[in-house]
């Protein structure tokens, strides 16, 4: 078999990444990460994509003349978009979400945006609706829709960096952006609203060939001038391809991260409440996924403070048995349980002991859970990115839903799904450990305490 590498570009909201996949096993050959740090300066808090694009470049550079480069594709956070000038510059600096600017002009914009069951997308706070940073943007340089000639998502402004060609992809689209309509397939009245329709890029599928790379690209990593690059996708939606290629419905996929996505594929019939920020995803090959999420990866740090000692089976049992808990919502402006203030339930843990670390991982299985049932969830659970190597997280995630866990391997599982973006051929990703529902004293330990948890949290 011929070997293609996929050099993919991973923008997460914690880190920048550089991933060198080989389609034929997708196996990581080679990876870099930078933060993923906010620039504070004037307009307003952004991204740091001329130190993104300097890394990025010396990294393919690096690959391609150890490994080779066959094609690049790009995966990104959501809830980000470029606005470009006729220069093909930025118009202005890319908006950070976190940033609470847009909170600033709510009233107006929540008057003009579309319900959610036009979009599928809840009403979010700060940046996280595209359309509301559009809105408080142009609100306050009123210069800026006028200078703004092409807006693109933020997978595709890497792929305009990379080909000079303008777009936007259908996953990145229906992100909570208010601006997509995944019933219809096509953009929301938002953007007419907005006046942006003659400006916002087309939509296009994830796996469309976006162009091939400019010829200063070229001259500068060493690649071939007809190195393909692919239009990309949102990073959840990303931890999705794998397994719509080779799983038999249905399924569910938790995506973690800054975030955990939790993504049902033909689970039951469920309303969605958007006051729970449940929402529907639209996945690579265009079709609507409810979906739900919750801040996880950054709660796991917050309420961690600090690195700690693995749990042992008896550090596990320990917490159980006192029944030490904690309950959301440790980032309290999105998730199920947006609006509550974390707190302990028993003897709070020290900061750095095992207890403590298996105790956060029980409170972030819960609520992964409880956003699970939310969507639907059936069949078995597939775990991907950080939390598939926390064995105190897969065993309760199993226990408290009674569902197969699958922790995936490999670094992140959002690299795999965007390089076979450049084959969309079925691949089994290789799973480090399937947790099973289980009989006996730990498993009954866990539904006592699984259902203690969900008494204190009001479920």
């Amino acid at each position: 078999m011929k070997r293609t590498n996929v050099a993919v570009i991973d923008i997460g909201k914690t880190n920048a990444k550089l991933a060198l996949v080989d389609l034929s096993d997708l196996s990581e050959i080679a990876v870099v990460t930078r933060p993923n740090n906010v620039l504070n300066g004037h307009p307003w808090p952004h991204f740091d994509v001329e130190g993104h694009w300097d890394f990025l470049l010396e990294a393919l550079a690096s690959f391609h003349a150890s490994h080779g480069v066959h094609a690049i594709s790009v995966t990104t956070h959501g809830a980000c978009a470029a606005l470009i000038g006729a220069d093909g510059q930025l118009a202005a600096p890319i908006l950070d979400y976190e940033h609470s600017g847009p909170d600033e002009v709510a009233k107006d914009y929540n008057a003009i945006r579309p319900e959610f069951a036009e979009t599928g997308s809840p009403r979010l706070e700060m940046g996280l609706n595209i359309g509301a940073q559009l809105y408080w943007q142009f609100q306050t340089d009123p210069t800026l829709k006028e200078r703004t000639q092409t807006i693109v998502t933020y997978p595709q402004y890497w792929g305009h960096r990379l080909t000079g060609i303008a777009a936007t992809d259908v996953t990145s689209l229906g992100c909570h952006t208010d601006l997509w309509n995944p019933h219809k397939g096509c953009f929301s009245s938002l953007v007419d609203r907005l006046g942006i329709a003659d400006k916002i890029a087309p939509a296009r599928p994830s796996g469309d060939i976006l162009g091939t790379i400019l010829p200063e690209i070229a001259h500068r990593t060493g690649l071939p001038q007809g190195t393909q690059v692919y239009c990309g996708i949102h990073d959840s939606n990303a931890s999705l391809v794998p397994h719509i290629l080779s799983q038999q419905t249905p399924f569910s996929v938790v995506s973690t991260g800054t975030w955990v996505i939790a993504m049902a594929m033909a689970g039951k019939p469920v309303t969605l409440d958007p006051a729970r920020d449940t929402l529907i995803n639209v996945n690579a090959y265009g079709a609507p996924v409810p979906s739900a999420r919750f801040m996880g990866g950054r709660e796991h740090d917050l309420a961690t403070a600090g690195p700690y000692d693995t749990p042992t089976a008896a550090d596990m049992a320990e917490v159980l048995r006192a029944g030490i808990l904690l309950l959301p919502a440790v980032v309290a402006n999105s998730g199920p349980f947006a609006g509550q203030s974390a707190r302990w339930v028993g003897a709070e843990p020290p900061i750095g002991s095992p207890a403590r670390g298996a105790a956060v991982a029980f409170y972030l299985a819960l609520v992964t859970a409880h956003c699970l049932s939310l969507i639907g969830h059936d069949g078995p659970i597939i775990v991907e990115g950080p939390f598939a190597r926390n064995e105190c997280y897969c065993t309760m995630l199993a226990a408290t839903t009674g569902s197969e866990v699958r922790a995936m391997t490999g670094t992140t599982g959002t690299s795999q799904g965007a390089a076979l973006l450049a084959s969309n051929q079925p691949h089994q990703p290789a799973a480090s450990n399937v947790h099973l529902p289980r009989t006996g004293q730990l498993n009954a330990l866990m539904q006592r305490y699984a259902t203690l948890w969900a008494d204190h949290a009001g479920v």
